[in-house]
């Protein structure tokens, strides 16, 4: 919640989630923060093409083995921000990052 909190509301509406039990506190961000939550039908992982490209991507500097209970939330930071900053094929070579900016504008406007 405290990633998304500050965001305008127009960018945190809604968040798909794989089915994963990190995400067992999910009534939490609509109840306190009023973002809709979303979970991703069982063995269709059509429903959820992005998520996978980002966990395989993640892998290169989070594998499997390693436990990031013990990460430091900078180290964690650093991750996304690099993964956030990488220009995607599918994105016309923006980076997420930007293509993010652009949209909140475009709903703030």
């Amino acid at each position: 919640m405290d990633a998304i909190r500050d965001l305008p509301l127009a960018a945190r509406k809604s968040i798909t989630f794989d089915r994963g039990t990190e995400f067992v506190s999910w009534p939490h961000l609509q109840a306190e923060i009023g973002t809709q939550t979303w979970f991703c039908d069982p063995s269709s992982p059509w429903q959820k093409g992005t998520v996978e490209n980002t966990n395989r991507r993640l892998r290169r500097w989070l594998p499997r083995t390693r436990d990031i209970r013990s990460m430091k939330d900078h180290d964690m930071k650093m991750i996304c921000d690099r993964l956030n900053n990488t220009p995607r094929k599918c994105l016309g070579w923006k980076t997420p990052a930007e293509v993010f900016r652009e949209k909140v504008m475009e709903e703030l406007r």
